[in-house]
Parts: structure tokens; sequence; C-alpha cells
């Protein structure tokens, strides 16, 4: 009886089922739901930028965003960069937390906590698009896109109640939005003075976290609270409109913007060295500031002295007194060679006191190496009056450059015109066969001006301004200046000799408004000179 009824079973299993799968097949094939829609096929170009990101989760923001651009060529140059990024960014994070741990660690009663490893491993982040904004301040705003799903290594070694563990972190994964700023905007490299960093929303930051070889992150429940712990303190800190902020160079000193005035008198000069055949010298005292690109100050010449008295002022422009320093130098006036050096000093303005006069009497050196044993030969002494007077606020010119503002034309000047101002300043090492009496020569669209001649003197000084009305600007027009010396006897031979010439265009003149620099003189040996031009419209 129980064969059979076994047989039975194994017959009656094996007839339902095949009746349940025929039935199974007649009503899928012939009963259709009543309640059932075709789908609506749209084209991706319809969809909005949240709907695509929700089908499509892992396209870059350049694709789905127009405002964002690609930036293909960063990830690249990130990749072969990477090794050496590596190294740079663990040293300022270790250089970085290390104070912020000693600073933490008592107010949970732990003994030390130290990096055994530091390193991003060997996947750097990537840039999935970049979104750059324009403004009318001097500043640069970016707001790139950053995923980074690292290996890095960073094992911190923990000691606390006499007990030492090892936590190390693994598998980090950060997803963020940040905002950087580079302002603001300056001429000295690399061109911004700060970085302001901030998060544009909370970052995801996913990582694993191991315990004597445990993984604590699978604990219940802890998982998520370190997450959103971790969440909420960064954006605590760094969540818009809060910022990082990274000081890269000070502003004051990259825009060279002027802080004050360095008036200089130099009063006189004691028990010079000799150094004309005839037992004297001619003395004369150049000045200037250090990371200063003007021309140096000059004293007029005391033929015949070892011990003149200038008691002439000249204002230097001083941009930072903490590195700045005023160099001068003596000098043996040659009327045939090379001037010959009779001695130097340096003050640092950083000795001054504003607003103070202060006296010194400067031993003059061969050079500033103290080690040199020349310097401790006497070479005599230059006594000077120094006065730093530092600029306010409000006496600070906007746009105050090289100490020039430029001006605009006179009343009547030409609409579609200007005037051309040329400003005649020195002229260096100029030097005739017959006699050196130097004067320029201007010559612009055939009318010339000239300067007054300065006799016997190889590096001359005129100071002299000239100025020439046109009725279009002078793009493709040239200025001639020539040096002249002209012989100071009457004679006929050699009244007139030519020391150098340069022709000038004027292009950049137009375009830049102003350019004051030094030209070498064609047909002479050594020979500049400075020019400054100046090209002012009415408007």
């Amino acid at each position: 009886m129980g064969f059979f009824s076994t047989v039975l079973g194994f017959c009656g299993f094996g007839v339902g089922i095949s009746i349940g799968l025929v039935a199974g097949y007649f009503l899928f094939i012939y009963f259709q739901p009543s309640d059932v829609k075709d789908p609506v096929i749209r084209p991706l170009v319809e969809q909005d930028s949240e709907t695509l990101q929700r089908m499509f989760p892992e396209i870059p923001l350049w694709v789905k965003n127009p405002d964002y651009d690609r930036v293909d060529w960063l990830n690249k140059f990130i990749e072969y960069m990477w090794p050496y990024l590596d190294k740079a960014i663990c040293r300022t994070a270790m250089n970085i937390a290390k104070p912020i741990i000693a600073e933490q660690i008592p107010k949970y009663k732990i003994e030390s906590v130290e990096f055994e490893t530091l390193t991003l491993g060997t996947l750097p982040p990537t840039f999935q698009g970049m979104k750059v904004y324009v403004t009318d301040e001097k500043e640069l705003i970016m707001e790139p896109s950053i995923k980074w799903a690292g290996n890095p290594n960073v094992t911190l070694a923990i000691k606390a109640f006499g007990f030492k563990a090892t936590v190390q972190v693994v598998d980090l994964q950060v997803f963020a939005f940040p905002r950087i700023t580079l302002k603001p905007l300056v001429p000295s490299f690399p061109c911004f003075a700060k970085i302001y960093v901030s998060l544009m929303e909370k970052p995801h930051i996913d990582f694993g976290l191991k315990l004597v070889g445990a993984d604590l992150m699978s604990i219940p429940g802890l998982y998520r609270f370190v997450q959103e712990l971790i969440k909420d303190k960064v954006a605590n800190m760094y969540l818009w409109p809060k910022t990082l902020e990274v000081p890269i160079i000070d502003p004051a000193k990259a825009s060279k913007r002027p802080v004050g005035i360095l008036h200089v008198k130099v009063l006189r000069a004691m028990k010079l060295r000799k150094k004309d055949l005839l037992g004297a010298s001619d003395p004369y005292v150049k000045l200037k500031l250090t990371e200063d690109k003007l021309p140096s100050k000059k004293t007029t010449v005391k033929h015949k002295n070892l011990n003149p008295e200038w008691n002439e002022e000249f204002n230097l422009v001083v941009k930072d007194p903490q590195s700045q320093a005023l160099e001068l130098h003596v000098y043996d006036w040659e009327q045939v060679g090379k001037h010959e050096k009779m001695g130097m000093n340096v003050v640092p303005l950083k000795e001054l006191l504003p607003e103070e006069p202060k006296v010194l009497t400067l031993d003059l050196l061969k050079n500033m190496d103290l080690n040199d044993v020349q310097n401790e030969k006497s070479r005599g002494q230059l006594l000077v009056e120094l006065t730093y007077k530092p600029f306010k606020e409000e006496d600070l010119p906007k746009g105050f450059e090289d100490g020039q503002t430029l001006q605009k034309a006179p009343d009547g000047t030409p609409a579609s015109g200007g005037l051309l101002v040329a400003i005649v300043h020195e002229a260096q090492d100029v030097e005739g066969k017959h006699h050196t009496n130097p004067h320029v020569r201007l010559l612009f669209r055939g009318e010339e001006k000239r300067t007054k001649p300065v006799k016997k003197n190889r590096d001359p000084r005129w100071e002299e301004e000239f100025q020439f009305m046109v009725d279009e600007p002078p793009t493709n027009d040239k200025l001639h200046v020539e040096v002249v010396s002209t012989s100071s006897r009457m004679g006929l031979l050699h009244p007139k000799e030519c020391l150098g010439y340069v022709d000038i265009n004027l292009s950049d003149v137009v375009a830049n408004k102003r350019i004051n620099e030094k030209y070498h003189l064609i047909d002479s040996k050594n020979g500049r000179i400075q020019i400054e031009l100046q090209w002012r419209t009415s408007s």
C-alpha cells in the first residue's frame, strides 16, 4: 500500500506541474492587463539637467551643464605630476595637522597622536568639469567638480592610558564642489596674492577605518555616524560663505604700490682718495633704491675736490621699506674713459624711523662683502641726511605708479589727434673724439627741437620737455634723437660731432600712452640716452 501511494504521489506532482505550466502559458499569451500604458519615449535633449543626472549619474558635468568647461588637459597634468604632488601635499598636510592635533588631544586625555605613514596612493583625483566666473573685481573665481577614489595609506599611532593602538585609513572616496578664488590679482608672479577656498555644498566622504586589523566601519551605526560627523565638521569650517585663506605673497609688496617717500640730502664727503694724476679727484654721488627699475639719481660733479660739499636733495619712491635699501656710490668723473669708482655703502630702510631725520656718516667701502680685506682700506666718508615719510591712506593717489600721472592734452588740441611729449632726461657714456659738449637734437615730421648744451660732460643731464602737436596719432612715425657735441672754441676744424643717434618707433607710445626707457645710441661705443615719451589726448 505504501508503494502504490508513493507512485501515485509522484504522478500527481508531475501532472499538476504540467497542467500549471500550460495554463500559465495560455494566460500570458491571450490575456493582457487593461491598465498598462505604452511608455513615453522622449529624446535626451528635452530632459532637464536634474533628470539627466538621475538617469546618468556618471556623465561628466561638462556634458550635462554648459556652464562647466572640459578640463582633460588638467587631469593629464595631474596624472603626470601626481608622484610629486603626493609628497608635497602630504608634507603640507602634516605641517598643518600637527599643531591642531597637539591642541586637541589634551581634551580627550590622549598622550600622543603621530603619523606612522602618510601617502595618497597612486590614483590621482579627477576634475569632472570647471566653471569660471567673470567679475569686475581683480579676482579669478573657479568652481571645479572633483572626484577622487584613491588608495591612500594613512596610519596613525595613538597612545592613551599606557596603551598604543594603530589606526589605518583605507579606500578613501571624496566628491566635492569647492569654490577657489584667486585674489587680488597682482603684476608679480604667480600673479595672485591669496587663495580662498570654500565648499558650495557638503562633501561626500567615504573611507574604511581599521583598528588592529578589524574594519571599524562594519560596526552597525558607526559608519553613518562618522559620515555625518565629518560632513558637519567640514561644512561648519568651510561651507560658503566661510573660507580657508591661504596667503601666497604680500599684496602690498606684490602690487608694487608706493608706500612712502625717502628724502635724501647728500651733505658732503670727507677725506676722499686721490684718483687724478694731478693729485685731486672730481667726485659725484649716484644713489638709488634696491628693487627699483628707475635710473639712479646723481649729484653734480665737484671738480678737483677731496672734501666736496653738495647739500643736494632727492626724493625716492619707497615700495617696501622692510626689504629695500638705499645704495650710495661715489665716482670720480673722467672726461675721457670710464668713470672710476671711489667707494660705496648701503643703508637698509628698516633702520629708519618714520618722520625722523637721521644724519649718517658712512665709511666708503669697495663692496659690501664683509670678508673682503680691501674694505679695511680708508676710502673716505660720506655724510647724508635721510628721512622716511610713509604715505597715509588718503594721501596715496589712485593709479599711482612710478610717481607719474599722465596729463591730458591742453584745450585746442585736435579731437582726432593729440600732443606728443618728449622728455629728455639724461645720457650716459657719450664721448666725442675731439670734444664732449653734448646737446640733444629731436626731429619729428620736419620739426626740430634742441636741448641746451652741457659742457665737458660724458654723463649729461638735461631734464627738458618738448611738445609736438599732431592732427592724428603718429602710429607709423619715428622720432629721430641725435646727441651732438659742439666745440666751445672758435675754429674751423671739427666744429660739430655726432656722438650717437636712435630712431624711436612711436606706435608703442600711442598704444601705451607713456614709455620711459633707455636707448643704446647707434654709432656710439657705450652711449645710452633716457627718453620719456607721452601721448596725451583731450579725452
